[in-house]
């Protein structure tokens, strides 16, 4: 099987193996790993930041971000299809007493005036009152789309005048580096708190993490704890990461030259399923609302054929490209997949 359903699906190299085998270790409840506090020290320098933990998944560090930054039924701006709000099951209003409240935009990409429009600071005693903002880059639902660093800017000067702190869900900032040439440190200093996940293009098996001041990430450790989430000798798993880091970033250039091949394929049988320009990264987002089958039919088809795909609802078909994807299996992919879309959309 192909399996291009998302690049957490990637499985650890043989020399991945080795340093996580031989990653010396500690108890880290008791702040003893070596190896995941020099890694939590290298990722939080990366970025900016004074000090950085680390975390078994991206949701649980955009949670713990967040509720450093929100009080307690005050709210949190997003975008409508952010990660945060769609696919982190209400944990900011089941853990943290978090509202949300979100703006759209086309394709997930951020425009600075349209969260500022709906920002309410200091509402007063009868209407919630807004204490944050989260962005998302690159914008997973979005179909992988990259932030413009000149919105984000704007959006920090201007919120950061209204009172307002800013996070940043990094799930796949590595992809946006790559795409930009933007500096993860220059990412990093418009945002209080960033997450980051280690587990999707950069092919280690598990982990992400918190970056922020020492004072936050003093009080998400204690709300990991809190969580379930305190961990022993994870330096097996950082050694992983550091691995990753060290090695794999560049390497995402040829995720997004391969996504760029599906995308093309697909709109040279129809302009109406997708718009290359979109596919900016690793992830190939197709509207098959005109077509006469849903996302969920289109990926049982090519199941047939030996590949597999996501639904993301009935109307959108997704696509991650990843390290363990090759030009060989991209060929079959631009063989198959055009075909089975062309066949969907004449028969309509």
């Amino acid at each position: 099987m192909i399996d291009l359903r998302s690049d957490t699906v990637t499985r650890p190299t043989q020399a991945m193996r080795d340093a996580m085998a031989n990653a010396p270790v500690g108890d880290d409840v008791y702040g003893d790993d070596p190896t995941v506090n020099a890694l939590q020290e290298r990722v939080a320098a990366l970025f900016g930041k004074e000090a950085g933990l680390f975390t078994p998944t991206g949701s649980l560090s955009n949670q713990l971000a967040i509720r450093t930054l929100v009080k307690h039924g005050d709210e949190l701006l997003t975008e409508t299809q952010s990660h945060i709000v769609r696919a982190e099951l209400g944990a900011g209003a089941v853990f943290s007493g978090i509202t949300t409240r979100t703006w759209p935009s086309k394709n997930g990409i951020l425009r600075a005036h349209e969260p500022l429009e709906i920002a309410s600071p200091d509402a007063g005693p009868y209407l919630v009152s807004t204490t944050a903002i989260a962005v998302e880059n690159t914008h997973n639902f979005g179909g992988g789309t990259v932030q413009s660093i000149h919105e984000i800017a704007d959006l920090r000067k201007q919120s950061q005048a209204l009172g307002l702190t800013m996070h940043l869900d990094g799930a796949r900032i590595w992809n946006a580096h790559v795409a930009t040439g933007t500096t993860f440190q220059e990412f990093g200093s418009h945002f209080d708190t960033v997450s980051v996940c280690f587990s999707k293009g950069l092919g280690a098996p598990v982990g992400s993490m918190m970056l922020s001041t020492r004072e936050r990430i003093l009080e998400a450790t204690r709300w990991r704890k809190r969580y379930g989430a305190g961990m022993r000798q994870i330096g097996i798993l950082a050694a992983g990461v550091d691995y990753a880091l060290t090695h794999n970033i560049a390497r995402l250039a040829e995720d997004h030259r391969r996504a760029q091949v599906i995308a093309q394929a697909c709109a040279g049988v129809s302009a109406e399923l997708i718009d290359p320009a979109l596919a900016q990264t690793n992830i190939v987002a197709i509207d098959v609302s005109r077509t006469r089958h849903s996302a969920g039919e289109l990926v049982a088809q090519l199941k047939e054929e030996g590949i597999l795909a996501g639904a993301m609802g009935s109307k959108l078909l997704r696509f991650v490209t990843h390290m363990d994807f090759d030009d060989a299996q991209l060929e079959k992919v631009i063989k198959i997949l055009p075909t089975l879309l062309k066949n969907s959309l004449v028969a309509k």
